[in-house]
């Protein structure tokens, strides 16, 4: 009867950990519980390395040899397999190629309600020679005062802002644009819900005159518990932006690309037509949440996206901002136009 039982554990197991390798496989990766595990998967092969040193010293013990020792091969395999694909994703690459004329930088930054200040944001921006500036969380208030600072710094800006209520700020996210990229105009509306996300707000900019890249300050609500039908809507709506035209999308998706599968519409692309910048420049698994914990242990859920006419050029995980309020990490992205022959 033991040796059944263990053997049904086993397989069981076994079956988690293809799951959790291979979601897609089984078209889980938007399920609660395991999206959640899925977002966290660098903290969790740490974990079960953890755990096959505990096997190993389990497997000392005669009676329990066979069944401990089949786990940590189990979990092996597993170490294994997830370190090949995280490390295909990037542990971290801060290069930046010169910085080319219709070159575009890109900041991303949940704020947590404001919570750096906007003297800490606009530092970072004027450091970062930002052109863009996605601010989830982030009141229009703040929005304006980093932008008076940038200006004073001689990097003035336009602000954007869009919110679902003037009571918690992270119902707001703003967006700030410089003028070199010329004149933008938002183009989502808050009075129906249906063209945003559900429950924190988008942001959309076009170009005036039609020539620049659509800009797209995103922020997705989180998988828990009473919000996954939201989340998935949310993640669908965002990758419909993304289907046509130029497009630059940046902000809190409060996803990975693992919970991504299944949303692009062309081969290389990861929501709708866009791509991620983390994958593409080997910093697809630096973590931006939570803060209080190594990047590398953390969940990548923070993204730079743009169409197949923009290239990443640079980017990097700013981990100098930990401990400045926010339990997310700024994104620093430098893209530049695609050339064609």
């Amino acid at each position: 009867m033991l040796k059944f039982l263990g053997a049904v554990l086993t397989i069981a197991v076994a079956v988690l950990l293809l799951i959790i390798t291979w979601p897609a496989l089984f078209d889980f990766q938007t399920t609660w519980i395991l999206a959640q595990v899925l977002s966290m998967r660098s903290l969790v092969t740490a974990a079960a390395c953890l755990a096959i040193v505990f096997f190993v010293l389990l497997a000392l013990a005669r009676p329990l040899r066979a069944f401990a020792g089949t786990l940590a091969v189990l979990l092996t395999i597993f170490v294994v397999a997830n370190g090949i694909l995280l490390g295909n994703r990037g542990f971290g690459n801060t290069d930046f190629a010169e910085k080319t004329p219709g070159s575009i930088t890109v900041l991303s930054w949940n704020t947590l309600g404001d919570a750096p200040g906007s003297a800490e944001v606009a530092r970072l921006a004027v450091e970062a020679r930002a052109d863009v500036i996605s601010l989830p969380e982030t009141t229009q208030e703040t929005g304006i005062e980093v932008a008076e600072a940038m200006r004073d710094a001689g990097r003035p800006m336009w602000v954007h802002t869009e919110w679902f209520d003037q009571i918690s700020p992270a119902r707001s996210t703003t967006v700030l644009v410089s003028p070199e990229l010329g004149d933008y105009m938002k183009v989502t509306s808050n009075e129906e819900r249906n063209e945003n996300t559900k429950v924190l707000p988008t942001v959309i900019v076009e170009p005036i005159n039609g020539n620049g890249p659509t800009i797209v300050a995103a922020h997705a609500v989180a998988p828990i518990d009473g919000q996954m039908d939201n989340w998935r809507d949310d993640l669908a709506w965002l990758a419909a932006q993304c289907e046509s035209g130029s497009v630059i999308m940046a902000g809190d998706f409060n996803a990975t690309v693992d919970n991504m599968a299944g949303l692009a519409t062309s081969d290389g692309a990861t929501l709708g037509a866009c791509a991620d910048a983390g994958t593409a420049s080997g910093n697809g698994a630096v973590g931006t949440w939570p803060s209080r914990i190594p990047a590398l242990l953390g969940a990548p859920i923070d993204h730079v996206l743009a169409t197949p006419d923009w290239s990443v050029t640079g980017m990097r995980v700013a981990t100098e901002t930990d401990g400045t309020g926010s339990d997310h990490r700024p994104i620093i992205v430098q893209l530049s136009p695609t050339t064609t022959g």
